[in-house]
């Protein structure tokens, strides 16, 4: 059949010709290229993957086999949690200068709640003065550290747990030698201190009013001065601890510090064998909270104080701070409820 000049001859595949070679050799060296990067690319996900495994691996190992467990540390009987609370967590934190919380001489000279909201948007840290005036379980009013030589950890979480109404879900127990590492391996810790003073000792370190800091032994001092003893000294204490607490917190929670796995290493290596916890707060329970926590800033970290009304007696005669009712009331209420974001900043405003 004759085509005209307009007409174009249709080839079948037959007939169609092949692609010069060298067309065929530049698309095959482009898909090796492709290829080989892909796999390179692959392999970089698979090593980095292997490293965070075993680093996490060895964070794990080096916590569980650092730490104590102190068995029934958790009273088998809790208060029930609401549903509103259901993902809220709540962890007693005490400091003691005693390395074995077991023993009959290990009062506790610092007392804190440490509550996590369900929806992990801070950390609210209650504390407690030691000689707070409150029921211990078979034992009548007592100030609140001796229900640890009364009944060890788990008569002191029980009666943490009465006071609020709430479950405890972890303790832990720090012994306060452990901050010498802790602060050096955060290459120390900045905080504010509210007023001047000298710590213990004929040549006690001197720590001067404003933002400090503190690390190794100067940290110990500054966390274990009483600058004026007795009673008196116990607000003021626990205002160190609480400074020394959200400068640890700021620490840790820098970004520089999540992102450096040395300094990690080193933390988790220096504070784990002065730590003692109840025997489920193992590498896994404690990484899942820690994860949950990954958005938190130092912003987010709010402390309070447990009000007192004044000073009364008890039944072991020792002079001890009486708790104000209302605010245990309020306090218990917005725990219940997981808000104790929304009392905080109301009870701030009405002191």
């Amino acid at each position: 059949m004759m085509q005209g000049p307009g007409m174009r001859k249709r080839l079948s595949p037959e007939t169609t010709p092949p692609p010069p070679e060298h067309g065929r050799r530049r698309m095959g060296l482009r898909r090796k290229r492709i290829r080989n990067t892909a796999l390179a690319m692959l392999g970089v996900v698979l090593a980095v993957a292997v490293a965070a495994g075993g680093f996490l691996w060895y964070l794990g190992t080096a916590y569980d086999e650092g730490r104590t467990t102190i068995a029934g540390a958790l009273p088998v009987d809790k208060p029930p949690r609401t549903e509103a609370a259901e993902n809220a967590r709540n962890i007693l934190l005490m400091g003691s200068d005693t390395r074995n919380p077991a023993s009959g001489d290990a009062t506790p000279d610092m007392m804190m709640l440490l509550h996590l909201p369900g929806d992990r948007s801070g950390v609210y840290v209650l504390s407690i003065l030691p000689h707070t005036l409150v029921d211990v379980p078979g034992h009548g009013s007592r100030p609140i550290d001796s229900a640890m030589t009364l009944g060890g950890v788990s008569l002191t979480v029980e009666t943490v747990q009465n006071l609020f109404n709430v479950p405890i879900d972890h303790v832990a127990v720090v012994d306060f030698e452990g901050l010498r590492g802790l602060t050096t391996a955060l290459g120390g810790v900045t905080l504010h201190n509210d007023e001047p003073f000298r710590s213990d000792g004929v040549d006690g370190e001197f720590f001067a009013a404003g933002r400090i800091t503190v690390q190794g032994e100067s940290a110990l001092n500054y966390v274990r001065s009483r600058q004026q003893q007795g009673f008196d000294s116990a607000p003021w204490r626990m205002r160190n601890e609480q400074a020394l607490l959200a400068g640890i917190l700021s620490g840790l929670l820098d970004r520089e510090t999540l992102t450096n796995p040395r300094t990690v290493g080193g933390v988790v290596n220096e504070i784990s064998p002065y730590l003692s916890v109840d025997e489920n707060f193992d590498s896994k329970e404690a990484g899942t909270l820690a994860f949950s926590l990954r958005q938190i800033r130092p912003a987010d970290v709010h402390m309070y104080t447990l009000p007192v009304e004044g000073q009364g007696g008890s039944a072991g005669g020792i002079l001890a701070a009486v708790p104000d009712p209302t605010a245990v009331e309020d306090i218990s209420a917005a725990l219940a409820v997981d808000n104790l974001g929304g009392y905080l900043p109301a009870a701030a405003s009405a002191r």
